[in-house]
């Protein structure tokens, strides 16, 4: 045996320059994307909203010389309200463990990245719960022909909603929200590669099928979800699965502008950041180790149901 051996002259450690985590990446989340963000100063308050049957007639009328105009006027309510809960998640950085760490571990480092990642996936569930699913706005729709069916028409059926929208409430919508699985299906789906193979990209992007729609933009939730307890077998999953939210987003928050949904972030809770967001790191003496903490405040509210359309089961 050849002496000496390669185990005498090498002692495996950690490489310094490569680790392996499964960080999501921030596009993956799509919950600050898709409606309009207001920063707001309080926890809690009231916005105006104006009843939508009064600015679609008109009380206009022909005037008889000598006669007053004809006159009327609308509605304001004064109830709908947001209410901004601080979402909260910690990882405690043991001084024993970060002592202990070999060089390719920057534990603190870890810490401030799991805490983020936490705080994005619990908003983007939250956007799920409130927007994402039947019986939220005033349509659920399932294709009478699923678009990963032949013979689905998916364009037809997307400018359809659009068509109804528009046709009920003025406005046009803007943004479709796409289930991973859905866009995987569309994106090679024969109705949009017919009406782009003219075009110099023969390839649907997300810009090209927004373009087809003439939509202002397309997003695909890409978060993935593990929906095991700790310590059990992972059940990892898309979080928007087989569905699609089609709806009218206002490109800002502003006065007398309607939206179908907007987000409130309490930036007001002492120095947070747009999103209601902030990351804090300090001792916790009696544990000797270093907190990191990671907050955000927000409230996501449906404004106007019937400005969005669900379709629920979009795909087999």
């Amino acid at each position: 045996m050849a002496q000496p051996t390669p185990g005498d002259v090498h002692v495996n450690a950690p490489l310094t320059n490569v680790s392996i985590a499964y960080l999501q990446k921030r596009a993956a989340f799509i919950a600050d994307r898709m409606f309009p963000n207001l920063p707001v100063m309080k926890q809690s308050d009231r916005y105006y909203s104006y009843p939508k049957g009064n600015w679609f007639r008109t009380e206009a009328r022909v005037r008889a010389p000598g006669s007053e105009s004809a006159g009327s006027g609308w509605t304001v309510d004064n109830t709908p309200n947001y209410f901004a809960p601080v979402v909260a998640v910690h990882k405690d950085v043991d001084d024993q463990i970060r002592a202990n760490a070999d060089a390719a571990i920057d534990v603190d480092r870890d810490a401030a990245e799991w805490v983020t990642q936490q705080l994005l996936l619990k908003r983007d569930l939250d956007f799920k719960s409130k927007y994402f699913g039947a019986g939220i706005w005033s349509a659920d729709v399932t294709p009478a022909v699923l678009w990963d069916a032949a013979g689905s028409t998916p364009i037809d059926d997307l400018s359809a909603q659009i068509q109804a929208i528009q046709s009920t409430t003025g406005f046009k919508p803007n943004k479709l929200l796409l289930g991973a699985p859905v866009w995987y299906v569309l994106k090679n789906h024969p109705d949009f590669l017919d009406r782009i193979k003219y075009t110099q990209r023969a390839v649907v992007g997300l810009d090209l099928l927004a373009q087809v729609l003439e939509l202002d933009e397309v997003l695909v939730g890409e978060a993935v979800q593990n929906t095991a307890i700790e310590g059990a077998a992972d059940a990892l999953g898309f979080v928007y699965g087989k569905h699609a939210l089609l709806c009218y987003a206002a490109p800002a928050p502003s006065l007398l502008q309607p939206s179908a949904g907007y987000t409130f972030s309490w930036t007001g809770y002492l120095g947070a950041g747009p999103a209601g967001n902030r990351v804090k790191r300090f001792r916790m003496e009696q544990l000797a180790s270093d907190r990191v903490e990671g907050e955000m405040a927000y409230d996501m509210k449906l404004v106007a149901a019937d400005l969005g359309v669900f379709f629920n089961g979009a795909i087999t």
